[in-house]
C-alpha cells in the first residue's frame, strides 16, 4: 500500500487526498486550495493505487479552480528514484484535463513522452486520447523505442485513429496493427478461465483425487481442483479449508473464497466457528459471513469492521461494510458513517453508501449528495440514483449527465434519474 502520510480527515487537506465529495465543493472558497490540489497530483495520496481513482476528481478541480497544468507537468519530468508509480496520477489528470477542453495539457503529456522516463505511459495515454493532431510526429519516437513487444502493448484498438495514422507511415506499426486484427496482439493474452487455465480441466476426476491433488505444491493443479470441488459442492472441501488456510499464504485464501461461494448457507455453521476459533480462517470465514450471514451474524460483522478501521485497515473493512448494508444493520450507521468519513481508501466508498442508502435511507441522502462530487466512479453512479432533488443535485446531474470525460455507466444513472 501506499505509504504517504494522510492528514486529517477534517482538514481540506485531507479531504482532498481522500478524494471527498466535500472537498471538491469547499474548494473554490478556501484560500490556498490550488496548492493542495497541486501537492495531492504530485505526492499521489491514494492508499491503493492499482484500484482508486482521482484523474477526473483532479482534473475538475483544476478547471474549477482555475490552475494552469504546468505544475503538473514538472511532475513527469522529475526522477522516479525507483517508484514505477511516480506520476501516474499526473498523466491521469492530464489525459482528463485534455477531455475536459484543457487541451494545452497535451503539451504536457508530449514533453513527458519526448524526455520524461514514464514516456511509453505518456503515449500511451496520447494514443488512448484518439486525436491525430495531439500526437503528430511522436511516431518516430515510437519506432525507435519500441520493439514488437512493446508495439503489441500499446495497439489495443485496432480502430483508434492514432494507431491508424501512425500505420500509414511506419511499418513496424502496420504490423503490429496487422497482428491486433489478427487477435495475435497484446502479450499474455486474456488470463485464462476456471476450466481452460493452466491447471486444466478437471471435471473428469473423482472427488478424493480432487482432494488430493489440491494439498500438492502444484499452484495452478491445486487451485484449479478446489475450483471443481466448489463447483461440486464437495462437503470435504470445508475441512480442506481448515486444513490447508493456516499453512499457505493468500493465493488459496481467495481461491478458497471463491469456492466456497458456491456453497451459499450451507457454509455458515462452519464460517461462524472459524470466525470464533481464530485459527488461521477468519478472513474466510468473514468472505463467507458477509455474502451469506444473517441477523445473527451481525455483531461478529460489526466486530471486525471496529477492528478494521481502528487499525486503518482500510482493504478488510470492504467485506463487514458490505454484510452490514445487505443485513440492513441500523446499528452499523455510525460506524458506516464514520467509515465514509475516515478512510483513506476512496474504493471503499460506493459500498459504504449502498450500505447507508440500505440500513438509513434517510441518513444516506446528505452522503448520496456529497457522493455526486466523489472521486470514484462507481460512488458517482450509486449517488445518481439516491440522492434527492434540490437545484444543486439537479444542476450536478445535468453536468454529469453531459460530461464527456464522464463515465458512461454515470451518465447513464444521471440521464435516467433526471427522467424522473
Amino acid at each position: 500500500m501506499n505509504r504517504v502520510v494522510i492528514e486529517s480527515a477534517g482538514t481540506l487537506h485531507g479531504q482532498l487526498q481522500r478524494g471527498l465529495g466535500r472537498a471538491a465543493r469547499r474548494a473554490a472558497g478556501s484560500t490556498g486550495a490550488g496548492e493542495l490540489v497541486f501537492d495531492c497530483i504530485r505526492r499521489d495520496p491514494r492508499w491503493d493505487r492499482q484500484v482508486e481513482s482521482r484523474g477526473l476528481y483532479y482534473a475538475r478541480l483544476v478547471v474549477d479552480l482555475e490552475l494552469p497544468v504546468g505544475p503538473i507537468g514538472a511532475c513527469l519530468l522529475e526522477p522516479a528514484d525507483g517508484d514505477e508509480w511516480r506520476g501516474r496520477l499526473a498523466l491521469d489528470v492530464l489525459t482528463e484535463l485534455v477531455r475536459l477542453s484543457r487541451r494545452e495539457a497535451a503539451g504536457a503529456l508530449r514533453a513527458c513522452a519526448e524526455e520524461g522516463e514514464q514516456w511509453f505511459e505518456a503515449v500511451d495515454a496520447l494514443i488512448g486520447l484518439g486525436d491525430p493532431a495531439l500526437a503528430e510526429g511522436l511516431d518516430e519516437l515510437v519506432v525507435s523505442r519500441c520493439d514488437d513487444r512493446d508495439l503489441d502493448w500499446l495497439i489495443t484498438d485496432p480502430d483508434n485513429a492514432v494507431v491508424r495514422h501512425w500505420a500509414g507511415r511506419r511499418p513496424q506499426i502496420a504490423a503490429a496493427l496487422g497482428r491486433r486484427r489478427r487477435g495475435r496482439g497484446r502479450p499474455g493474452g486474456p488470463r485464462a478461465g476456471r476450466r481452460g487455465g493452466p491447471g486444466g480441466d478437471r471435471s473428469a476426476s473423482s472427488d478424493s483425487e480432487l482432494l488430493d491433488l489440491a494439498r500438492r505444491r502444484d499452484d495452478d493443479g491445486a487451485v484449479a481442483a478446489i475450483f471443481e470441488l466448489g463447483r461440486r459442492r464437495t462437503p470435504a472441501l470445508l475441512d480442506l479449508a481448515e486444513e490447508l488456510l493456516p499453512q499457505r499464504d493468500g493465493r488459496w485464501g481467495g481461491a478458497l473464497c471463491r469456492a466456497l461461494r458456491e456453497y451459499g448457507a450451507a457454509a455458515l455453521p462452519r464460517a461462524r466457528a472459524w470466525a470464533r476459533a481464530h485459527a488461521g480462517c477468519e478472513d474466510l470465514a468473514l468472505c463467507i459471513l458477509s455474502r451469506h450471514g444473517t441477523h445473527q451474524d451481525i455483531p461478529i460483522l460489526m466486530a471486525e469492521l471496529e477492528a478494521a478501521v481502528g487499525r486503518e485497515s482500510w482493504g478488510a473493512a470492504a467485506g463487514p461494510v458490505e454484510g452490514l448494508g445487505r443485513l440492513r444493520a441500523g446499528e452499523a450507521v455510525p460506524l458506516l458513517k464514520r467509515t465514509w468519513t475516515d478512510s483513506a481508501y476512496s474504493y471503499l466508498r460506493p459500498r459504504v453508501l449502498t450500505a447507508l442508502t440500505r440500513t438509513a435511507p434517510h441518513t444516506a441522502e446528505a452522503y448520496a449528495v456529497e457522493a455526486l462530487w466523489d472521486c470514484e466512479d462507481d460512488t458517482r453512479r450509486v449517488a445518481a440514483t439516491a440522492a434527492p432533488f434540490t437545484d444543486d443535485t439537479r444542476l450536478r446531474l445535468h453536468r454529469l449527465r453531459s460530461d464527456p470525460a464522464e463515465d458512461q455507466r454515470v451518465r447513464a444513472a444521471a440521464s435516467d434519474r433526471l427522467m424522473f
